[in-house]
């Protein structure tokens, strides 16, 4: 029997790219580098305009409180210093990098010194954090610090290949394709935790990925297969699927014994310790019914959308919504020459046509149908929120555990009466943080 949770729902897949090999772009000749691709304290940059920069040099540091370095993706010279802004709308800084072409790779990039068996847990802190790797899943929340606060707390690392987001194979391609990446940095992550197994977790409608993992495998490490069911990659729900543990909201993995990485995260850890390389390229998978050639794509971080849909022919149709991440849980994009970030594992295009598949022209209304509450994945009650939302009577919402809502949007698309849950609790949520902060500066 394959293990899942209580709840959800099946989505359309719409895997149009799980064939796709992944292609390696060329980096385009500009590349725009955010500073801060992270959950933390923005990166500040350790470059001026003029500077000449390696390939995987340093490009941005944080000095104090969480918060990953950011590296130049090219060799080539600074062009300029500026304010752009990030998937969600928020002002950063950014370091544009003209490229010469010559890939010219930093003095700093090399395999660590000592072999695995002797490399202390701190030593593999510190070589994740410099390598600035964050959850490439889209929580983008610092690889290193995850793993800090586990190491004598958490007895099970799971590895998240479940990839339930529709359109998204660019880990299902990794999993085929590096196999060995994903086992070697799983066995770089358990001997930093201190433990003898861990298990690989995959949802059942990639069996190609499953037998290729087997393949790969040690004794050490178990293949799990998941249910296919929406949000199945969520933490809560593989931690529920394969331990039967419940994380209340506001309580993190470790809090349960339990440490959960993404499977290009790993791949990544692997990448550091074994050939010394930061953080500089990620897999994207581009899809939408305007993409001329829909695939699975090797992009240096900072390359733009408008390069990454040339690379794949171009748009063949009038673009009506770009979306970074997937169709359940990404943002919308409002402008084409945004750039690739850390956390980017698709780039979404889709026409006013296709876009209009899944909308209603019907006035959003509740009709007590209640299967947002049998859907919902963490057990809370949608149509209750909603409501209290509409009165903006955000402190009441508290006592329904609207925060421990993971907006994965389960509850918006089975609604019949078209209602846009999601939004309603995005607002509350951001309105509740908004309170704490100025109580927290008036104290």
């Amino acid at each position: 029997m394959k293990s899942t949770f209580k709840g959800g729902v099946h989505v359309t897949e719409y895997k149009n790219t799980r064939a796709a090999a992944i292609e390696t772009m060329p980096a385009p000749q500009f590349v725009t580098i955010p500073l801060s691709q992270h959950i933390g304290a923005p990166a500040a940059p350790v470059v001026a305009k003029g500077d000449y920069v390696a390939y995987a040099q340093v490009i941005g540091r944080v000095e104090n409180g969480l918060g990953c370095p950011v590296h130049a993706s090219v060799s080539g010279t600074v062009k300029e210093i500026k304010t752009i802004e990030n998937p969600v709308g928020r002002s950063v800084q950014a370091v544009v990098i003209e490229n010469d072409g010559l890939y010219t790779l930093s003095s700093e990039v090399k395999p660590f010194p000592k072999p695995l068996a002797e490399t202390s847990a701190e030593e593999i802190v510190n070589l994740i954090r410099e390598a600035g790797i964050s959850g490439m899943g889209g929580a983008t929340f610092p690889t290193y610090a995850k793993l800090q606060s586990a190491i004598g707390k958490a007895d099970t690392l799971l590895i998240n290949c479940a990839e339930c987001e529709p359109f998204i194979t660019a880990n299902h391609r990794v999993m085929l394709e590096r196999p060995q990446e994903i086992i070697g940095g799983t066995e770089i992550l358990m001997h930093a935790l201190g433990l003898t197994c861990a298990t690989i977790a995959v949802e059942d409608n990639k069996p190609d990925a499953i037998a290729r993992l087997r393949e790969h495998t040690t004794p050490q490490i178990r293949i799990a297969e998941l249910k296919t069911k929406y949000p199945q990659g969520d933490e809560r729900q593989i931690i529920y699927a394969l331990t039967g543990r419940e994380l209340a909201g506001g309580k993190l993995p470790a809090d349960v014994g339990c440490v959960i990485f993404n499977a290009e995260t790993t791949a990544a850890v692997w990448h550091a310790f074994y050939h010394g390389m930061p953080l500089c390229k990620r897999v994207v998978t581009v899809d939408g019914d305007c993409i001329a050639r829909p695939t699975n794509v090797l992009v240096h971080i900072g390359t733009s959308y408008r390069d990454l849909f040339r690379y794949c022919g171009g748009l063949v149709k009038e673009p009506d919504r770009i979306i970074n991440g997937g169709p359940m849980m990404g943002f919308t994009q409002w402008n084409i020459d945004a750039p690739i970030t850390k956390g980017a594992s698709a780039i979404l295009v889709f026409s006013k046509d296709f876009a209009a598949k899944g909308e209603s022209r019907q006035v959003p209304a509740c009709i007590r149908c209640g299967r947002c509450v049998a859907h919902c994945p963490m057990h809370l009650m949608p149509q209750m929120l909603v409501q209290l939302s509409m009165q903006r009577r955000y402190e009441d919402m508290k006592e329904f555990n609207v925060m421990s809502c993971v907006e994965c949007g389960t509850c918006s698309y089975g609604c019949p009466g078209s209602m846009p849950i999601v939004e309603y609790i995005r607002v509350a949520k951001a309105a509740i943080r908004a309170a704490a902060m100025k109580g927290g500066e008036k104290k």
